[in-house]
């Protein structure tokens, strides 16, 4: 929350400073009926998903065109330098690039509004040794050439002049977290968010040293007199502020990865691998509409995939069921994996059908995941809650923070069901969702690997070489795998609490 109301105060002094807009570069874009967005490619920013192009900052490009009604035509890149080039050249409107802003590109380029402040950190892989200072580094910090990071790097060397530097123009940003994980490379500066998204992947990544703090994530414009479309973008940016957008897309992103814990997420690859495939067919049969890896990260959450695991509470099994709701679920044995998992699958389905048709997804899951642990009317108190405040109670980012609410007697003698551990709901809910996103990446993955084998497999079958052919060579390819939205009145249905 202080990092939004520093952005805000930051967009009400430019607003305070900005000069009349003269329509050109504004009309221009509705001459031709779009805004051309460069944007580069990456985890963190816009790439295609199962579902289509995906991303937070295709999301807001996406919000922006809306708002001027205009289609969004995008220009992808892997490097930066790429769009700078068409963005002196008139040939795309802005850049979406996603990470910090270097000195020497506020100087020749035009800052919009900041939207989000994030930190530079040293990263190293925590196999190694933590250096506590730059003077325990025992090898060069790699960054990308042109970079937020290598000025901050190359500014530090004047006073550090034993500091190691190497300058990458091969490498995105998140190849080099990669290398580092897998001890190609000892280091590297890296974008705080762009950091938090990846350690889901990559565990073994750790801060050693923070560098620069609350650095301004900004999209860029070309530097000159015409302010049309700078001046819509801080209305937007303003308006996006005020109405919760931008907070709902930063906590559908970023939200549930900035809790990170070394030791679990570790184990839990680790899991995926060694006990997972155990229970894979039964999370598959049983998973019904909803994705089968999303079942099975709610089933880790619950018991770490142990089905005989049990609770102080009473709580029991695979999907920790009580026995209210292993009654409700004709459940006859909680301990019996295939039966937990079922009955799991249906009393989450059953909180899904149970809320207010209105919330969309992914919000409506979210919801359904904090009533499965909860109670389904905690939640509602807690939308009730956020009602009254004025806020969206369909929307999981802001109830999210009146569900801790829910310990605190001012607040819960307002509601029908009195106190919860709703700060406990929603840590249950992130940790599900970091959960889901690393077992989709790990899966898509083994995917990818069984397709290129079999892909060979194919070839290899296909280009017999006969006695007077010589077999030809195998061609190697690189792939890089990328890690793959009011009401007047809130019901109080009543369920059985689970633990």
């Amino acid at each position: 929350m202080r990092i939004f109301l520093s952005v805000l105060l930051w967009i009400v002094l430019l607003t305070g400073c900005s000069p009349a807009p003269a329509p050109m570069h504004l009309h221009q874009i509705y001459q031709r009926d779009s805004i051309r967005v460069g944007i580069l490619n990456g985890p963190t920013s816009y790439f295609v998903g199962p579902d289509g192009a995906t991303g937070y900052e295709y999301e807001l490009a996406q919000a922006l065109a809306d708002k001027l009604g205009v289609k969004l035509e995008l220009v992808s890149a892997f490097f930066i330098d790429e769009l700078l080039v068409k963005l002196s050249n008139g040939d795309i409107d802005l850049i979406a690039s996603g990470s910090t802003i270097s000195e020497a590109l506020q100087q020749k380029y035009r800052l919009a509004p900041a939207y989000q402040l994030a930190d530079e950190v040293l990263v190293f892989g925590q196999q190694k040794r933590r250096p506590k200072t730059l003077q325990d580094l025992s090898g060069p910090i790699v960054v990308l050439k042109g970079s937020s990071q290598a000025e901050t790097l190359l500014a530090l060397k004047t006073t550090e002049p034993q500091l190691q530097i190497e300058l990458n123009d091969t490498d995105d940003p998140t190849e080099l977290l990669q290398k580092v994980a897998e001890g190609k490379i000892a280091y590297t500066l890296a974008d705080s968010h762009m950091l938090a998204i990846n350690q889901r992947f990559y565990p073994n990544l750790g801060v050693a040293l923070t560098l620069k703090r609350q650095q301004p994530v900004a999209w860029l414009l070309p530097k000159n007199n015409d302010d049309s479309l700078y001046s819509v973008l801080i209305e937007f940016f303003g308006r996006s502020y005020e109405g919760a957008d931008l907070l709902t897309l930063e906590d559908k992103y970023f939200g549930h990865v900035r809790r990170f814990n070394y030791a679990d997420t570790l184990d839990y690859i680790e899991a995926i691998d060694r006990t997972l495939p155990r229970y894979k067919n039964m999370f598959e049969q049983h998973a019904g509409s909803l994705d089968w890896r999303l079942l099975a990260a709610l089933a880790y959450q619950e018991s770490r995939w142990d089905p005989k695991a049990r609770s102080p509470q009473g709580v029991v099994g695979m999907m920790m069921l009580t026995v209210d709701t292993a009654n409700l679920m004709k459940v006859s044995s909680r301990v019996d994996a295939s039966q937990s998992i079922r009955g799991g699958s249906r009393y989450l389905q059953r909180m899904l059908d149970r809320l207010p048709e209105r919330i969309p997804m992914p919000d409506r899951l979210w919801f359904a995941l904090a009533a499965y642990n909860l109670g389904l009317s905690h939640v509602e108190s807690a939308r009730l809650l956020t009602e009254k405040d004025g806020a969206n109670a369909d929307n999981w980012a802001e109830v999210k923070q009146r569900l801790p609410l829910l310990r605190q007697r001012k607040y819960y003698r307002q509601t029908r069901t009195g106190y919860a551990r709703g700060d406990m709901a929603v840590y249950y809910v992130e940790n599900i969702r970091r959960y889901y996103d690393t077992l989709l990446w790990v899966d898509e993955r083994k995917q990818a690997e069984q397709q290129q084998a079999a892909q060979k497999q194919t070839t290899q079958k296909q280009a017999k070489p006969t006695a007077a052919v010589t077999a030809p060579a195998t061609t190697k390819t690189k792939t890089t795998q990328k890690p793959a939205q009011k009401s007047n009145a809130i019901g109080n249905k009543s369920e059985p609490k689970r633990n």
